[in-house]
């Protein structure tokens, strides 16, 4: 693994997940539990987004593809440890907003790969 993926793929996978679960704590405290994960999931988007298009300097969507197994490696391994076995929730955890989560937990670096690859072969051109 270089340098430059492992950057982007423990780094940027761990710092992006440990934002999720701050908000995740902050949002305990004013909303129900069955809505903290919707309230997180359009600004951890908006973050993810803003990281792959800004930080991410991967290039091919091999590279994105191999990004996004890590992330969701990254998100399911620390969400179980983390979540599931530490705080048990009262509820249960894998519901509808946490399946959607890990959904564009590994398209959304596709997405980035494809549109960062689409604009380079313009720029080709």
């Amino acid at each position: 693994m270089d340098r430059q993926f492992a950057r982007d793929a423990l780094g940027w996978g761990i710092v992006l997940w440990a934002i999720g679960y701050a908000l995740g704590f902050v949002f305990y405290f004013v909303l129900p539990p069955s809505l903290i994960g919707w309230a997180i999931l359009p600004i951890g988007t908006i973050i993810t987004l803003w990281v792959l298009f800004t930080k991410v300097k991967g290039r091919g969507l091999r590279y994105y593809g191999d990004l996004a197994g890590a992330w969701m490696v990254i998100a399911v391994v620390f969400d179980y440890l983390f979540i599931v076995r530490l705080l048990s929730p009262a509820d249960g955890y894998y519901k509808t907003d946490v399946y959607l989560y890990y959904a564009l937990t590994f398209i959304l670096p596709f997405i980035a790969g494809w549109w960062k690859g689409r604009k380079m072969g313009k720029a080709s051109n």
